[in-house]
């Protein structure tokens, strides 16, 4: 009887066990939920992240070029990237101002126009009978909205991100060691290292992307300009930000390119077509290749898919986003898993 009362005793019923396992489950639950509750918060922290890997990357250049510490030339790149930005939209503002103006103002007689064009040709009135019913509308319309929905709001967003960077800018020790005190002691290092292999991934890809952007927006304006298509500046602009999103960025930007052209006539808009698709064939496959695919392995078809899951689930920020979600996945197999299973 001793023996019995004491097993019971130093032991847990039964009952005990489901509760814990059922407690533990709840639990588990509670965070998966919270996690998808609140993933487009955690979407806009990584947007801040990355604008800190873009300052403290620039600082690293121009410490580089002109020998500076690192505090001075990281508040040069601060100030120098808002000058620039400041100074681009004085100078092109206005320009850019009454060309959206123009563009929107011009737009649905230009989409009648464009009917009126495509009608003329038979695969133009297929087309047409196809996109022009009420239920594709529909569809389309919840479609283009889920994918371009916002967390708080636009300028919410992007004031968040803004200021989310900029304290990640000034010190990011504090935060990187604050992560670090919840990882146990025996992990950390691994952690860290998997940490600076993250930020050393994604600087290097920021680098890529702003690099792009910046060629395809002076191709397409060049190109647009020698083509004659109104509002060219504008248009240009609107291809260099929209070059951020890998694959569905190039394809968002021909549209109102397209719609432009179409003002001019078929051919204008089948001429933009063809040099839209040149540019974005030579960004793919020369100026992106050899900043970003020596750096990180990064399969076309694994983009893609991420983007769709991430655009229809967390929005324009899902559909940004993506792509370093996809670098920083690879990252964390490869140091987590890969590399312990090849040792």
């Amino acid at each position: 009887m001793d023996k019995q009362t004491n097993g019971s005793d130093s032991g847990l019923s039964f009952q005990q066990k489901v509760w814990i396992v059922c407690g533990i489950t709840a639990l588990f639950v509670i965070l998966i939920w919270f996690f998808i509750a609140t993933f487009n918060v955690f979407l806009l922290i990584l947007a801040g992240a990355l604008i800190a890997l873009f300052f403290h990357g620039f600082a690293n250049l121009i410490e580089k070029k002109l020998r500076l510490t690192h505090k001075v030339s990281l508040l040069i790149s601060i100030i120098s990237t808002f000058v620039i930005i400041g100074l681009l939209f004085w100078f092109m503002g206005a320009r850019i101002q009454a060309q959206v103006t123009e563009l929107a103002k011009t737009l649905p007689a230009t989409i009648a126009n464009a009917k009126s064009q495509l009608s003329t040709t038979a695969l133009g009135k297929k087309l047409l009978e196809k996109t022009s019913s009420e239920d594709v509308y529909n569809k389309g319309y919840a479609f283009v909205s889920k994918f371009f929905n916002s967390t708080f709001g636009v300028f919410t967003d992007t004031y968040i991100v803004l200021f989310l960077g900029l304290f990640f800018t000034g010190a990011p020790k504090t935060y990187i060691e604050g992560l670090l005190q919840l990882i146990p002691k025996g992990a950390k290092k691994g952690t860290k290292e998997t940490i600076d292999k993250i930020g050393f991934t994604l600087t290097k890809w920021l680098k890529g992307q702003v690099f792009s952007m910046v060629i395809v927006a002076i191709l397409k304006g060049i190109a647009l300009s020698l083509m004659g298509i109104p509002m060219a500046t504008a248009l240009a602009l609107i291809a260099g930000i929209l070059n951020f999103i890998p694959n569905f960025g190039p394809l968002i930007s021909m549209f109102p390119a397209i719609l432009i052209a179409l003002t001019l006539g078929i051919n204008k808009a089948i001429l933009v077509v063809v040099v839209y698709l040149i540019i974005q064939i030579l960004d793919g496959n020369v100026i992106t290749p050899s900043i970003q695919r020596k750096l990180i392995n990064m399969p076309a078809a694994l983009i893609i898919i991420a983007q769709l899951f991430m655009g229809y689930f967390a929005g324009v920020w899902g559909l940004i986003l993506a792509t370093p979600i996809v670098a920083i996945l690879i990252v964390v197999v490869q140091e987590v898993y890969v590399k312990k299973i090849n040792r």
